[in-house]
């Protein structure tokens, strides 16, 4: 039988709406304090929803090279690039003196892709100029762009990839990597996800479909996970970016090792009548590739969007895998304070996972007020809680009916 490597996590990147870096992340997250306000990026006056979750005071120059020219990038470019160079940092890597094994997968989730770019052109030609676009317009706005850039700057031992599965975008890079590691097809991988949809036409799109609160009045409450008053979730940006090794290689490095990756399943919706219903399948699956039962997963980082059907049906899912023993384990969403960024959403949940286990600390559900029925779950309501978590598991749903589930477990001190 062929052996299989054992897959860690040894460095964390993050830009999200409530914090940049791991600190301001998850700081924000453990005191519930949300991301969400209007929405500054474009003008939204006469939009029915006015809020999104926008990564403040981003500076690209501040995190990529003049050089590269980041400004002709996509927003969701520059995230993702900038994540990777602070998960490098934090892995303890130096990225001038990078002694990468080759091949070295770099893998990236996106939902939305370079949204920002091609409304850019759009407008040129609506506006009678279609010969003035950027020419940097075409490769700036293929969704191989962020995963492009950064195997450009690491160097020929670098192959890229781009995985679009709408929300779970991101959960699956980090899965595809993790598997290319377990079969000793790659030692490290750089995989993580990056989303920019906060402009005119996306927004008008979520609007209309009703994935997105109009809870403008009061933005830092709109995104209620589990509460009875949710409306929808609130669309928000970001990136997060993950360094994953060998186990036998960072440990020969010395390097600290955040959690393990021990099992992934994913399965589509088996009924477009029934939301959320592939969930069950790629819990299922997640657990079985693990090696481990209901009775070990000491925390569920929910999916949890803040939508009205969508996350009940998840807690309907939790307790039809888990049975009695789904009442006993904290179950909470951090969208709360995040907002739903899409394809960045599912590495944002991993990267609170690693930080629940190194603290033994879990992220509570915020804006959580009152008890909606339909989710009568431990939702770890408003405050953090102190608990032994080893194990953990991580569900994401996107647009279309994919879904998706990632299993880890705390790494012996």
């Amino acid at each position: 039988m062929a052996k299989q490597n054992r897959v860690v996590v040894t460095g964390m990147g993050v830009l999200a709406p409530n914090g940049t870096g791991l600190h301001s992340f998850w700081n924000s997250l453990i005191e519930g304090r949300s991301g969400i306000g209007p929405i500054t990026l474009f003008d939204a006056t006469g939009y029915k929803s006015r809020i999104a979750g926008e990564v403040k005071g981003f500076e690209p120059l501040d995190y990529i090279e003049a050089d590269l020219k980041p400004k002709r990038m996509a927003r969701h470019t520059q995230f993702a690039y900038a994540a990777t160079m602070m998960a490098l940092q934090d892995a303890g890597l130096d990225f001038e003196n990078l002694e990468l094994p080759s091949p070295t997968p770099v893998i990236i989730g996106v939902s939305t892709s370079a949204i920002d770019v091609i409304e850019s052109v759009y407008r040129a030609v609506q506006n009678d100029t279609p010969n003035r676009a950027p020419t940097s317009s075409a490769a700036a706005s293929i969704p191989q762009a962020a995963a492009n850039l950064i195997a450009d700057r690491l160097g020929t031992c670098a192959n890229a990839a781009t995985v679009s599965s709408a929300c779970p975008s991101g959960l699956d890079a980090i899965a595809d990597a993790a598997a290319m590691i377990r079969s000793g097809e790659a030692e490290l991988a750089i995989a993580g996800g990056a989303d920019a949809p906060i402009t005119p036409l996306t927004m008008a799109s979520f609007i209309a479909s009703g994935l997105s609160s109009t809870c403008n009045d009061e933005p830092e409450r709109a995104s209620r996970p589990f509460d009875l008053g949710r409306d929808s979730g609130v669309i928000s940006e970001g990136a997060g970016v993950l360094i994953l090794e060998n186990l036998e290689r960072a440990e020969a490095r010395g390097a600290r090792c955040y959690l393990e990756i021990t099992g992934y399943g994913k399965q589509r919706d088996m009924d477009a009548s029934k939301p959320a219903s592939g969930l069950e399948y790629s819990m299922l699956e997640a657990l079985a590739n693990s090696g481990c039962g209901v009775q070990d997963i000491d925390y569920i980082s929910a999916y949890g969007p803040g939508h009205p059907v969508l996350d009940a049906a998840e807690v309907r899912i939790i307790k039809q895998v888990f049975g009695a023993r789904a009442y006993a384990i904290p179950v909470s969403s951090i969208k709360g304070v995040t907002g739903n960024a899409l394809g960045a959403g599912g590495p944002f949940q991993v990267i609170a996972c690693a930080l629940t286990l190194r603290d033994q600390l879990i992220a509570p559900t915020a804006n959580y007020e009152v008890e909606d029925p339909a989710c009568d779950l431990d939702v770890v309501p408003n405050r953090a809680r102190r608990a032994r978590v080893n194990r953990a598991l991580v569900n994401v749903r996107g647009i279309g009916g994919s879904a998706s589930t990632l299993i880890v477990q705390r790494m012996p001190s």
